[in-house]
């Protein structure tokens, strides 16, 4: 079950206030700027910083070659 469309308008980083990527088949939302990722459990995103995960160039090349697919 993805996350509602009026829900992902409104949601930002809770860090830099950016918008975030989503990407459902891999429950997470997704910080290009800050290259944060963060978990969406169980419907719910879980947007604290400290909970955060930093990704690597290589990561963040994948998920931007995956957002330019859409």
């Amino acid at each position: 079950m993805g996350l509602d469309q009026r829900l992902l308008d409104i949601l930002a980083c809770p860090e830099d206030k950016g918008p975030l990527w989503y990407f459902e088949d891999e429950a997470i939302l997704y910080n290009p700027r800050l290259k944060h990722v963060f978990a969406i459990n169980e419907g719910i995103p879980v947007l604290l910083v400290d909970e955060a995960k930093q990704v690597s160039e290589e990561e963040h090349r994948r998920l931007s070659s995956k957002k330019s697919e859409e």
